[in-house]
């Protein structure tokens, strides 16, 4: 059995203009924001701002590499239907992509996706595929490509070969193209969340390619197995409930060889650092990204400690504006049972004096 069309199938020129397509949408598209953060001290803090792209998020950049992976190697045509297992941001982006050169898109997710969500993919011409069990969604998408003769992406087997690590204005050559000209022009730490280990893997491997003396740390919400796995552990992960980081079991693309240290935060954390972005800077951002500003903070307050200038760079990975009802409502975090209660203290701290203080 197969996951997609077989190479004969495919006419060469759909695929040159295919591809041509996706170059065409990314020199449309100016690289993203890096955002310097007035955190005061020796420690400059930087916040790469992913939720510029046009469809909203740092998954636009997955999605793209996905389908030109996809389309070099032959496994989609003009006829064939792409078919994903995710139910947040990948999806968007890559129903965007799919609209873009002409192929059906179709996103298998858990029914309790929330509609906001399921209205986002739809927008961007995709159809959502609900099912029961969110635990098999990847075996229900390869089954699903397999009975309509399309194509599986599978984002959690192929992000870290579908990237160009070596360079093509990655987001690691981007972040430290950007970075040249600041006072520490060598960040100290890349702090980065995980979903499917593609982003922390383009990091990894660019900064041992370029030579630099930066560290890359990745953060873990609580439930992931990528933070156990890493420490050797065997312990039994379940489902994170901060969308887009964490996942029940270690996925293909995550590469711990190429990580420095990797830091657990509360889901609590999370969302208390990502209210302190809003309320104190003006900056709507996700729940992962409060996971990524959680984790800097840390460091940076360590940084301090031992008396350490230098800079911290850190991923804002989508706005604020798709979790106006799950992670904005207080009503809907007490459902979910994530307790922010201890961590705004902590948050506030940490900006203020850099002095690290979590319970």
């Amino acid at each position: 059995m197969i996951d997609h069309c077989p190479p004969a199938t495919i006419d060469r020129s759909w695929t040159a203009l295919a591809v041509h397509r996706l170059e065409a949408d990314a020199r449309r598209s100016a690289d993203t924001h890096l955002v310097k953060l007035p955190l005061p001290g020796p420690v400059d803090l930087y916040l790469k701002d992913e939720s510029t792209h046009p469809t909203g998020s740092l998954k636009h950049r997955l999605a793209r590499s996905l389908f030109l992976y996809a389309l070099c190697n032959g496994w989609i045509g003009p006829a064939t239907t792409v078919v994903e297992a995710s139910s947040g941001s990948t999806a968007v982006s890559e129903a965007y992509f799919a609209r873009l050169i002409g192929v059906r898109f179709v996103a298998v997710m858990a029914r309790a996706t929330s509609p906001a969500k399921i209205a986002l993919i739809e927008r961007e011409g995709g159809r959502c595929h609900l099912i029961d069990d969110p635990a098999a969604v990847s075996d229900v998408a390869a089954r699903l490509a397999r009975e309509l003769d399309g194509h599986f992406l599978d984002q959690f087997t192929y992000a870290e070969r579908a990237t160009d690590w070596r360079g093509n204005n990655n987001i690691a050559e981007s972040t430290l193209a950007q970075m040249a000209l600041e006072p520490h022009s060598t960040p100290s730490w890349i702090v980065v969340g995980a979903g499917t280990g593609g982003t922390a893997a383009t990091f990894g491997r660019y900064l041992r390619l370029r030579g630099t003396s930066t560290r890359l740390c990745v953060v873990d919400p609580e439930g992931s197995a990528f933070l156990p796995s890493y420490r050797g552990l065997e312990e039994e992960a379940t489902a994170s409930r901060i969308e887009g980081i964490g996942r029940p079991r270690v996925e293909p693309s995550f590469v711990p060889s190429v990580v420095d240290r990797m830091l657990g935060v509360p889901d609590g954390a999370s969302v208390a650092a990502m209210r302190f972005l809003r309320r104190r800077l003006g900056i709507s951002a996700g729940p992962s990204t409060g996971t990524n500003v959680f984790g800097a903070l840390r460091i940076a307050c360590e940084m301090r400690a031992d008396h350490a200038a230098g800079s911290i760079v850190t991923l804002m990975c989508d706005s604020g504006a798709r979790y106006t009802d799950t992670y904005d409502d207080d009503t809907w975090l007490a459902g979910h049972g994530i307790d922010l209660s201890p961590y705004p203290a902590v948050v506030e701290r940490a900006w203020d004096e850099q002095v690290w203080a979590c319970p």
